[in-house]
């Protein structure tokens, strides 16, 4: 049960009583106004003296009501039907109403939780369909670092939407069709090595990928030099001009002033910064003779990739031969990822899928009015927006949002959603602005779209994480290098136990393959999925502190009670055994393990992974706290011992549980 959403809905109508009796209107207008807001304010208590819950509404109900906050908190009491789960309810303050579950109705519902599997969580109703969309990489390029918060987002989103009662579709919408097999075509058909192809297809296709990337972007980095130094010059010019300006004696100007500067300065030292990374990438080339006589062959290797790409898609047979023999081990790659990750999907439907559905989206625009020509392009402007969303361009190539805009139409068609949730990073979020907006319009306007944004993993220079040489970091080498270092924790920890080691090299080998990627994943799960991150093993592998590794051991740790004492745990929930409550660190438990419904609701409201990790800490600490004060396998007596085995035992599972929902596995022993 969401203790916190059966509080809400008991003041729900204590409140519409309220509202609707002209008699508590201190002869003001007593039109009920919405009470959602209202109900908002009743939440769990900072402050255990002020009881486990709060309801905060009578202050501002008293400004609506004209009346005292105080008066209004006692008219609510008593048209509160609550007595069944809270002892009487107190008034604080100006007007704050405290409430305290009562002990018996908290072990009414622990008790009930002991014999459930789903811990008391019953489904939702109604229950709804979800697609979500995530992970979504370019398969001709091996999955970096830059992949791993949607996938691990994402796949966190879909197991609670299931798991509370959703249908949910899992769809990960590949680029499999893209400029990316321009690329392979093109290095396959001037620079492969055929034994290497013979030997390691995979590894060969990633090299011609990065080869005829590097040859294009050095084309690209060429002519954008002049125009980074045209725009820093520019810079300096304004700049100087700023610096140059009066004061003008009103603090206020003269402030906002001071801001333009700063801002102008740090424009300045950016352009500085690219066109000296840009320099320095260029100069590689120039210092090596192999790439440098590669460079000068192929000098128009960016237009011919973009012909190898249109040829693709014009089903030229032998660009679409190699297409196909490119494909499988380029997905094998990714799934081998998906595997380590436990990470599944409903749907692997690429770009190539929704190809043939392109040119009709576009006529069907077209005729609905909703797109038309520009420059030759074929256009969908959005009111207020200067800036269009593209569908055709002038040389007939369609783009990403028309693809998207074909997805959409197909999930229609399919599966009936009413909510698609795009789990992909917020730079994107113009797109799917101009995206969902074009769809209502379309004739989708009962869908809910959400774009699930997120920020970057950054590293400790405050800069996208790279690695020493500045590529990007492959997402195998980061899962690769977690295991390792916990492989070192998990060894270190096992040595280090008072009977010694108890761990086989095996079972070494598989915690530490559980603890690595628990680790990368709930680093980034635990934070505010909007916000970029510092990427770092040591705070991620930490086991003190909101980590999994903490988390794993918090269970390792119940199970080792179980262990020890060889209790038999299914025939100790099927015996009937009695929870009790005698200490405040019992009850501080059992009231937290209560709150997992509440924290699984959180996490849904705006999709926030990070809202179930922050309970999951809260969890393993209120464990903690009881653990070193109340003694389990000696506790005084046989009663107070089954009890504390049953909450041991509701903490494991729920952190279980949780763990689970965010696509993290647990250890029996670390």
């Amino acid at each position: 049960m969401n203790i916190v959403a059966e509080l809400r809905r008991r003041f729900a109508a204590a409140l519409a009583g309220l509202l609707s009796d002209p008699s508590m209107a201190s002869n003001q207008p007593a039109a009920p106004q919405g009470i959602a807001d209202l109900l908002d304010l009743v939440r769990q208590s900072q402050d255990a003296k002020f009881g486990d819950y709060q309801a905060n509404m009578a202050m501002p109900l008293g400004k609506r009501l004209a009346r005292s906050p105080r008066d209004v908190a006692a008219d609510l009491i008593a048209r509160l039907a609550i007595d069944g789960i809270c002892l009487p309810p107190e008034i604080a303050g100006p007007g704050f109403i405290n409430l305290r579950l009562r002990d018996a109705w908290l072990i009414e519902q622990l008790q009930a939780a002991v014999r459930d599997p789903r811990l008391g969580i019953g489904p939702v109703e109604p229950s709804r369909t979800y697609i979500v969309d995530f992970s979504s990489p370019n398969v001709a390029k091996p999955m970096h670092v830059g992949h791993i918060r949607s996938t691990v987002i994402g796949d966190s989103l879909y197991r609670t939407l299931a798991f509370v009662g959703h249908r949910v579709i899992g769809d990960n919408h590949i680029g499999d069709w893209g400029t990316q097999f321009g690329m392979i075509i093109y290095g396959f058909r001037h620079f492969v090595d055929k034994a290497a192809y013979a030997r390691q297809p995979l590894e060969e296709l990633a090299r011609l990928y990065r080869l005829v990337n590097q040859l294009a972007d050095y084309q690209e980095g060429r002519r954008r030099v002049p125009k980074l130094q045209e725009q820093i010059a520019a810079a300096e010019t304004a700049l100087a001009q700023l610096r140059a300006a009066p004061p003008s004696g009103d603090a206020k100007a003269d402030k906002k002033h001071s801001t333009e500067v700063r801002r102008a300065e740090a424009s300045l030292a950016q352009l500085k910064s690219d066109l000296v990374e840009l320099q320095a990438k260029l100069a590689a080339i120039d210092g090596d003779p192999a790439l440098t006589k590669l460079v000068q062959e192929h000098s128009t290797i960016d237009t011919a990739v973009l012909e190898e790409t249109a040829k693709l898609h014009a089903g030229d047979a032998e660009n679409l031969r190699l297409w196909r023999e490119f494909l499988p081990p380029c997905l094998e790659a990714i799934n081998v990822i998906y595997r380590r990750l436990g990470v599944t999907f409903d749907e692997t439907l690429g770009e190539s899928f929704y190809h043939d559905r392109l040119a009709p989206v576009v006529d069907d625009l077209l005729k609905k009015g909703l797109a038309r020509e520009s420059d030759g392009a074929i256009c969908v402007f959005q009111e207020g927006s200067d800036v269009p969303m593209i569908v055709r361009k002038k040389d007939g190539a369609f783009l990403y949002a028309t693809s998207d805009l074909a997805t959409i139409q197909y999930r229609v068609e399919h599966w009936s959603p009413a909510a698609m949730l795009y789990v992909v990073d917020h730079r994107q979020s113009l797109h799917f602005e101009q995206l969902f907006a074009t769809a209502r319009k379309w004739g989708f306007s009962e869908v809910e779209f959400q774009h699930i944004g997120f920020g970057t993993v950054m590293g400790d220079d405050g800069r996208p994480f790279k690695t020493r040489s500045g590529d990007t970091v492959g997402l195998s080498s980061l899962l690769d290098e977690a295991v390792s270092r916990a492989h070192t924790i998990v060894s270190d920890n096992d040595d280090a136990k008072p009977d010694g080691p108890e761990l086989s090299p095996e079972v070494r080998e598989a915690v530490a393959e559980t603890v690595g990627i628990a680790a990368l994943k709930y680093a980034d799960l635990s934070q505010n999925r909007t916000s970029d991150y510092v990427f770092s093993y040591d705070k991620m592998l930490a086991m003190t502190g909101n980590t999994a590794t903490y988390m794993q051991y918090a269970y390792a740790r119940v199970r080792s009670i179980f262990r020890r004492g060889k209790i038999d745990i299914e025939a100790l929930r099927t015996s009937g055994a009695a929870i009790v409550l005698d200490s405040p660190p019992e009850r501080a438990l059992a009231l937290e393990l209560l709150r997992f419904a509440e924290a699984l609701d959180a996490m849904l409201v705006d999709y926030r992974p990070n809202q179930l990790t922050s309970y999951l800490f809260e969890l393993a600490n209120r464990y903690s706290s009881f653990f070193d004060q109340c003694p389990v396998l000696k506790a005084p007596t046989p009663q107070s011992r089954d009890s504390r085995l049953l909450l041991c035992d509701l903490t494991a599972r729920t952190l279980a549980k949780g763990l689970e929902l965010l696509g993290i596995d647990v250890v029996e022993q670390m």
